[in-house]
């Protein structure tokens, strides 16, 4: 099963700009749908930016406008960039990744690295 390292996160002043990094185990485009999720203290998990196998991305829209996933094939690599950061985007950061079309539509994702934490101060 693929292994996710996430990496980036850190303190930021509102307005500022911050890139995540998740490098996975194994080559996982075409194999994997990937996302970006959330957790801030107190509040459920939320996504925030998806990319199914095909490429295709999708976004909450909160960060729509502001946040851009990618992904670096030969690096394994998935990146969130995020401008414009908020208070309110302080929160864990957590890269995921699935295999199955019903896991990937359902953005029930199965594999989870261990967070990266991202503090936005005003």
């Amino acid at each position: 099963q693929v292994q996710l390292v996430e990496s980036g996160g850190g303190s930021v002043q509102s307005g500022g700009s911050l890139r995540l990094s998740c490098t996975a185990s194994e080559y996982t485009r075409d194999n994997y749908c990937m996302g970006w999720f959330r957790q801030a203290e107190g509040k459920e998990r939320e996504m925030v930016a998806t990319v199914e196998k095909d490429g295709t991305t999708d976004y909450a829209g909160s960060v729509k406008g502001r946040f851009t996933i990618s992904q670096d094939n030969a690096k394994n690599t998935l990146y969130l960039q995020m401008n414009s950061l908020k208070p309110d985007d302080t929160a864990m950061y957590y890269c995921a990744a699935s295999r199955t079309i019903l896991t990937c539509e359902r953005k029930e994702y199965t594999f989870w690295g261990q967070g990266t934490q991202v503090t936005v101060s005003s």
